[in-house]
């Protein structure tokens, strides 16, 4: 039986499973999933975890390389967190991203379902993100050659996280996931925090000046700008701010947020306006988006068009419906919905992002589209239907953790004649659709292809009420 550190030889790759991980097997038949190879490598693997029923290892030598390996095109590709499926041409990863959303829904759900659509590509493999969030640390990964040195080398970084290491970030030169100026703006913080001697947050001992940098660039190319710092001084922060947009006049909105927390969410702190507007705006289709800095929005904006005119197409709307759309964020499926609907009514947690979305909706002439912020479970009941009307449609896209227990017992009880569900993880998905089997059958499952290079994968389902 294998333990963990120990070596196994010469395993042949066999396919993608979940997560980005491939499987094997090794000589006595046990699963094995390794990070970082593609199906046909020859390696040899040290096993890091092990389990009842499988194991997980990393490789260690490369025998043979698959011939579906192409060259990865980021210099940091195999250190960064991100991007993992480089390696792999890209209708490769279409196609593992498809088995994997049949695998999960078949395994997890096991439930009926119909032949799945081909999966949506997107059209922009690179430089598709209107979104990053960089880490800054004191504490950056150094390369082999940095850590043989016996030079002292400077350990302040700006980038993402190592994967499986909270404390560490890889210093990044240039990133391929969004356009210009981007990693302009993210090199010149680094050369102005070290030419004047600004510390970088040290997420230990919580501790440091600079801590987060967020840059949000829209398809339109507005281009919102916010400094998180992890202690209040006035001074350098106002020297940073002032750098900021006296370097660059096109930061359409240049914002800050002091956080003195233990982590980095600030969706509970104040965010202050330094230079410009408070929000940005994104156009998808004939609709105008307003967005903030603690709005929820689909990072990739070239897929989310055709990820939403998708969703309303398996809706099958008359125009006659009330449709509340569950996990609305700034509302941007409920007032695409509201054009072809009677009625759609929005639900969504974060109060900042139903502000956004009743902005939405007036900035577009929408009087048809009513938000709502509470908690899912809190709201979709007996009481908000006797005041807006029953729920004829559904959609919800839930966070990856799928839909609280709650929220599934209310749609069973209500029982919509149509639930479209949309998700970035098809396993709680898989989970949520096997609960909702009781009383739906699915009609429609399509995936689409929001994050080009990693395993990543967006999901809808549609579902409807079965006779009774």
């Amino acid at each position: 039986m294998a333990r963990k550190g120990k070596k196994l030889n010469q395993l042949t790759i066999e396919k993608v499973a979940a997560e980005g991980k491939c499987v094997t097997k090794n000589e006595e038949g046990q699963v094995v999933f390794v990070q970082g190879v593609v199906p046909g490598d020859v390696v040899d693997v040290v096993i890091t975890k092990k389990r009842k029923s499988y194991l997980e290892g990393r490789p260690i030598y490369f025998h043979t390389f698959s011939n579906q390996r192409i060259e990865p095109f980021c210099r940091h590709f195999g250190i960064c967190g991100g991007c993992k499926w480089q390696h792999l041409p890209y209708d490769l990863q279409l196609q593992y991203k498809q088995q994997q959303v049949e695998d999960q829904l078949e395994r997890i759900g096991k439930i009926k379902l119909p032949e799945i659509n081909p999966i949506i590509g997107s059209e922009k493999s690179q430089y598709y993100r209107n979104k990053l969030e960089y880490t800054l640390s004191d504490t950056r990964w150094l390369t082999d050659e940095e850590a043989k040195s016996e030079i002292d080398i400077d350990r302040r970084g700006i980038g993402f996280h190592v994967p499986g290491r909270f404390d560490r970030v890889v210093d990044i030169e240039h990133c391929h996931l969004q356009e210009e100026p981007t990693n302009v703006i993210r090199n010149a913080l680094r050369s102005f925090a070290f030419e004047k001697g600004l510390s970088f947050y040290n997420i230990r001992e919580h501790k440091g000046l600079l801590r987060n940098l967020i840059i949000r660039k829209t398809v339109s190319g507005m281009l919102m700008v916010i400094v998180q710092f992890g202690e209040n001084d006035p001074e350098k922060i106002e020297m940073v701010m002032s750098f900021l947009k006296q370097q660059f006049s096109e930061i359409d909105s240049l914002q800050f947020i002091i956080n003195l927390k233990k982590n980095e969410t600030f969706l509970d702190q104040d965010v202050i306006v330094y230079d410009g507007l408070p929000h940005i705006s994104e156009t998808l289709g004939k609709l105008k988006f307003k967005i903030g800095p603690k709005s929820f929005f689909q990072t990739n904006s070239y897929q989310a068009e055709r990820l939403y005119d998708k969703a309303i197409e398996l809706a099958g709307l008359q125009g006659d419906e009330v449709v509340y759309d569950l996990y609305s964020g700034t509302g941007t499926i409920a007032n695409y919905l509201a054009q072809k609907a009677k009625k759609v009514i929005g639900i969504e947690s974060v109060p900042e992002a139903i502000e956004d979305a009743k902005e939405n909706a007036r900035v577009n002439d929408i009087e048809n589209a009513i938000f709502y912020a509470g908690d899912a479970k809190d709201l979709f009941t007996e009481k908000m239907f006797n005041q807006e009307g029953f729920p004829e449609i559904v959609v919800t896209d839930p966070p990856r953790a799928g839909m609280s227990p709650e929220v599934v017992e209310m749609l069973l009880s209500v029982k919509p004649e149509t639930i479209v569900y949309v998700s970035c993880n098809p396993a709680t998905q898989a989970r949520d659709l096997s609960l909702l089997s009781e009383k739906y059958n699915v009609s429609a499952v399509q995936p689409v292809d929001m994050f080009p290079h990693t395993h990543h994968v967006e999901n809808i389902v549609a579902l409807k009420r079965k006779e009774i």
